[in-house]
């Protein structure tokens, strides 16, 4: 069995991918973006995180968040909030002998990649590539034309400008 090893620090800022477990074609989580939101916004309210960055992609999420002091606890987070949008959602997926023997869906991957955010330019990088991340898969022109993603509030906020990514990239720094 692999030896997964994660980052525990208390207070930390996290990258995160969470992935479907059927990727490719399936529209599951914005076709059920309101679920998602609604189940995020109650464990925020069990579990206090603070979001940077977050873009939700037809099969898979990416965000920045960050843990209140003193707590390192964001498997639990992740737990509550796979459970809670997989348990709002009809069962009609297939589930595999192991899966069903587990009492799991089938609909999130077991695993996610984490990454504890180092500094300044390892932050950016990430919200970064939060944000492009429509563009890269294709599913816009512009980073401003997907509307499942905090880039608007830090455009509102003037951090972003908001042609960032908007097809004339020399840079993909967003202004200080």
């Amino acid at each position: 069995m692999p030896d997964y090893r994660r980052l525990w620090h208390p207070g930390g800022t996290y990258f995160f991918t969470v992935n479907l477990l059927r990727r490719h074609g399936n529209p599951l989580l914005i076709r059920h973006i309101d679920v998602l939101r609604g189940v995020v916004g109650r464990v925020r309210k069990g579990h206090p995180f603070q979001i940077y960055g977050w873009v939700v992609l037809p099969d898979h999420l990416h965000c920045v968040i960050a843990l209140p002091p003193g707590d390192d606890d964001f498997a639990m987070r992740w737990r509550l909030i796979k459970m809670g949008f997989s348990k709002a959602l009809p069962k009609n997926e297939r589930l595999s002998a192991v899966r069903v023997r587990r009492g799991e869906r089938g609909v999130w991957q077991r695993r996610y990649w984490e990454h504890l955010i180092q500094d300044e330019a390892d932050y950016r990088a990430h919200m970064d590539y939060v944000h492009i991340n429509p563009v890269k898969h294709g599913l816009v022109e512009r980073v401003a034309d997907w509307p499942y993603s905090t880039f608007h509030r830090w455009v509102a906020q003037g951090v972003y400008p908001s042609d960032w990514a908007g097809g004339t990239e020399d840079s993909l720094s967003y202004e200080d």
